[in-house]
């Protein structure tokens, strides 16, 4: 996955990264200085609400003495978790269904719960998962509507007839990713004419597809981008992308009880319904920090 604002333009995905990232993700330039005994390394996927949740995370952690080193926008899983394992970062928010399948290809797990049982026996050793939100993010495959309307689309499979004549675009390791054109291929027997490599859900993805550069896509179900756009979000009949509930994914060494009792409670306060508002305020050109003091303090977690 995952996950992938994209109703942010450019402009907004660029002061964004400006504020939240402050140059090498991987440098500790954002960093409250303390021994590594004492702190915490807080990193987040390259998109902005996977930035968002990970500020989130640290904001809530500050508030109750935790020092804090912030390494935004680091890449997608094939970085990410290398980098939890050898404690490049120590904390990171994740996507449920999706870190899954990344982990376990085979997996046939669907729902929340099924999801959230297996991937508690699939966490590579020395990290560990704490509790899962009910806030869930999905990828779904997006039409514009006159598209859906032209080749009477409601669900993935409806695109069988007419995927060889329509350009699919994603983030770059959809490629190969069975949570991408490898699984719209062997679930659903999907060829399309081209795979355009963009950005994980991001302002090239959603520009791409209102100018007819590509005519399938992948957006997040959070996105206010959806909605706004009059988009259509393909059914997945076929239960291709699992279920997508946040979930911290966190270094065993810097679990202690102070770090999952704050983390557990931002988990069972944050819902879908939160993520969209705050999306549509990160897409409104918002300070990060701010949305995420804002949702804390709304939620007397900070």
């Amino acid at each position: 996955m995952k996950k992938y604002l994209t109703g942010i333009t450019l402009a907004a995905a660029a002061a964004l990264a400006l504020t939240a990232c402050g140059g090498d993700p991987m440098s500790s330039s954002n960093t409250q200085t303390a021994a590594s005994s004492d702190s915490i390394i807080v990193g987040s996927a390259d998109f902005p609400e996977s930035q968002l949740i990970a500020k989130i995370y640290a904001e809530a952690l500050k508030s109750k003495g935790v020092q804090v080193t912030e390494k935004p926008s680091i890449g997608s899983r094939e970085v990410t978790i290398p980098a939890l394992k050898d404690g490049s970062i120590d904390l990171m928010p994740e996507y449920g269904g999706a870190l899954l399948q990344y982990l376990d290809s085979a997996t046939k797990a669907v729902s929340s719960d099924d999801v959230a049982k297996e991937l508690a026996t699939k966490i590579p050793s020395g990290l560990t998962m704490l509790t899962a939100s009910e806030a869930e993010d999905k990828d779904v495959l997006a039409v514009k509507k006159e598209t859906a309307d032209q080749h009477n689309l409601k669900s993935i499979s409806d695109l069988q007839p007419v995927a060889k004549e329509l350009v699919l675009g994603g983030p770059p390791e959809w490629k190969t990713r069975l949570n991408g054109v490898a699984g719209l291929k062997s679930v659903y027997g999907l060829e399309f004419k081209e795979f355009s490599a963009l950005d994980a859900g991001g302002p090239l993805t959603l520009n791409a597809l209102l100018s007819g550069q590509v005519q399938v896509a992948d957006i997040f179900s959070t996105d206010p981008a959806l909605a706004a756009n009059n988009l259509v979000a393909l059914e997945d009949d076929k239960n291709l992308f699992l279920s997508e509930n946040i979930v911290p994914v966190i270094n065993e060494k810097k679990s202690t009880a102070t770090v999952k009792e704050v983390l557990n409670k931002v988990s069972a306060a944050l819902t879908t319904e939160d993520l969209i508002e705050m999306n549509g305020r990160v897409a409104k050109f918002e300070d990060i920090g701010e949305i995420a003091k804002d949702w804390l303090k709304s939620k007397n977690l900070a």
